[in-house]
């Protein structure tokens, strides 16, 4: 009788710290701006996820400005407002490389919280132990493989969910979001520890980690050079439906299922590896707050550059201001007996340049 008791007691307490659990979770979500129902529903049910993939929007927003840091268009901005919202309002070149990196980072964030037990819904790889390598190989697949097909089934679930339009955008942000995701299983690489005695290599223990992020950044960039302007056809889908009509036939229903077929302007189908964008990119010179264009005002740049940086290029032909900075500091140090340090003030003059 008193095991029965002891049971009880704990399975009463079980559910109580579920159930607050569940109501913390659902405090917290309900906090958080821009969510839809699905995504606050999947916040819910995996808060410990979506505060990872919160954290992968950052590390997509740094590297975003990183690559961008000479551009007239610098990826400020972006996220300030909504950060589960929608990004950048004009279907540019500029969108799509901002869709693909956000989830690109979310995918990456995921991945590596649950190699480090943050994620209580996910952990290591158990597949890829589940590999054996063939009995001539010196080595076997071990450590904690990154879980990289549970990162990017959560990052589609969440971020595709705020796709609900049905328009050519949100294909376009789907097929961006998709290159993101593939982007970091691509780069995902193979690391091994040896084993053997004196130090020799007689066996390997082999895992695969999560690439660096500014790799993943410098292939997302040179896919934005590359990306293909893209003319979105929809396409109308037969469906058999379940019930059937007034004289018992089941009945064939057309619905817009929200696949499109995307054409390049030159009629090429771009490859699903590709970035994609409906919209010339503007000139981004000019501030224009209703399209998210803060223009190049005000912004420092570099007169001998033969880049982006350059004067005459960022400030489009406006010309620039000439600033005198002169900075100052202790040097020459010297220690007195005792006891007083004592220090000369060297200056230094630089130009700095921003525009007008």
């Amino acid at each position: 009788m008193k095991n029965v008791r002891l049971i009880i007691c704990m399975i009463l307490m079980f559910v109580e710290i579920r159930l607050a659990e569940s109501f913390t979770s659902s405090v917290l979500c309900s906090r958080i701006p821009g969510l839809l129902p699905y995504q606050r529903q999947l916040c819910v049910e995996a808060p410990d996820a979506v505060v990872s993939l919160s954290t992968g929007q950052k590390i997509g927003a740094q590297e975003c400005q990183h690559q961008f840091r000479g551009h007239r268009w610098n990826c400020t901005q972006v996220w300030k407002k909504d950060m589960f919202g929608h990004i950048v309002i004009i279907g540019s070149r500029e969108a799509a490389f901002t869709y693909g990196i956000t989830s690109a980072g979310a995918v990456h964030a995921i991945t590596a919280a649950c190699a480090k037990g943050n994620i209580t819904m996910c952990g290591c790889d158990s597949k890829q132990k589940m590999q054996f390598s063939t009995e001539s190989d010196s080595w076997k697949w071990g450590g904690c493989s990154a879980d990289i097909g549970f990162g990017m089934r959560f990052t589609k679930k969440f971020l595709d969910a705020r796709e609900i339009e049905n328009d050519d955008r949100s294909l376009m942000n789907l097929h961006n979001n998709r290159v993101g995701r593939k982007i970091v299983k691509l780069l995902l690489r193979t690391e091994c520890k040896c084993h053997g005695v004196s130090g020799s290599c007689a066996m390997k223990t082999c895992w695969k980690s999560l690439p660096s992020f500014h790799a993943i950044g410098d292939i997302m960039m040179k896919k934005y050079r590359k990306a293909k302007m893209v003319q979105a056809t929809s396409v109308e889908m037969a469906t058999v439906t379940a019930g059937k009509s007034n004289n018992g036939q089941r009945q064939l229903v057309l619905k817009r299922r929200g696949k499109f077929q995307h054409t390049t302007v030159n009629s090429q189908k771009p490859k699903r590896m590709e970035l994609v964008y409906l919209q010339h990119s503007p000139n981004y010179c000019e501030r224009d707050i209703a399209s998210g264009i803060l223009g190049t005002l005000g912004r420092q740049c570099n007169r001998t550059s033969t880049s982006m940086d350059k004067c005459d290029l960022l400030c489009c032909g406006r010309g620039y201001n000439t600033h005198q900075i002169v900075k100052s500091w202790q040097c020459n140090c010297k220690f007195k007996w005792c006891c007083t340090v004592n220090c000369d003030i060297c200056t230094d003059q630089t130009e700095e340049y921003t525009c007008k």
